[in-house]
């Protein structure tokens, strides 16, 4: 329970920091004006890309790259904003959709795990549940549940190297572009460094949680 605490704890602050950040580097505007829309733009096209459209969603921190239909949502803040964070997190989702362009082996191997993922985010609580309540009579069911939550467990940390990857590509095209000054791709790489830790944070939190329902599994064995 305290390691929960603590990983919440931590997941927490991330996020503030992450905010945090985020407005305080929008406040400054870029030398080279360029709007988040723009700057993805220019990235999709520079690599070829030109079946993925640039669109601006609802929300604060909801850009993705939508592989299923082929486009960048931006968040409003993003896809107006003329800031260091704002062109960092519109690259990097570009830079997701580079990886699509090129099969890059984590996304595909993330990709072809999602529909899974869907069946079993749909039943993995409720077998979890059914399997402690009925660890006197059977483990079989927990069994199950401890299975199905090592694939989200798993797919977490797949997420990692699609991230950080992404964020390398788009860093190095807003850099090579001249998009950011040497100051300016500080701040955006210090942005993309924190977001990043939300991954990491989400990851280790799954691997907790399935440590956690392994060892009451484990345990329920061994009065077998």
């Amino acid at each position: 329970m305290f390691l929960f605490i603590i990983i919440f704890i931590v997941s927490f602050g991330i996020q503030w920091i992450l905010k945090s950040k985020f407005n305080k580097y929008s406040q400054t505007a870029l030398l080279s004006n360029l709007s988040g829309r723009e700057v993805a733009e220019m990235m999709l096209r520079d690599n070829g890309i030109f079946d993925v459209k640039v669109f601006s969603v609802e929300g604060q921190l909801t850009d993705h790259y939508d592989p299923s239909n082929k486009t960048v949502n931006l968040s409003h803040e993003v896809y107006h904003g003329r800031n260091a964070a704002a062109v960092a997190v519109a690259a990097h989702e570009c830079g997701h959709a580079v990886q699509h362009s090129v099969a890059y082996s984590w996304l595909s191997f993330r990709s072809a795990m999602v529909p899974m993922l869907s069946f079993t985010s749909r039943f993995m609580s409720i077998i979890l549940m059914a399997g402690i309540f009925l660890m006197q009579t059977t483990l079989i069911p927990l069994g199950i549940g401890v299975a199905l939550f090592a694939l989200t467990t798993l797919f977490s940390f797949i997420t990692l190297p699609v991230e950080f990857d992404a964020s390398a590509r788009g860093l190095k095209y807003i850099s090579s572009k001249g998009i950011v000054t040497a100051a300016e791709y500080d701040l955006s790489k210090d942005a993309l460094w924190w977001a990043a830790m939300t991954y990491v944070v989400a990851a280790l939190s799954s691997l907790a949680t399935l440590l956690y329902y392994a060892s009451i599994l484990l345990g329920g064995r061994s009065r077998d």
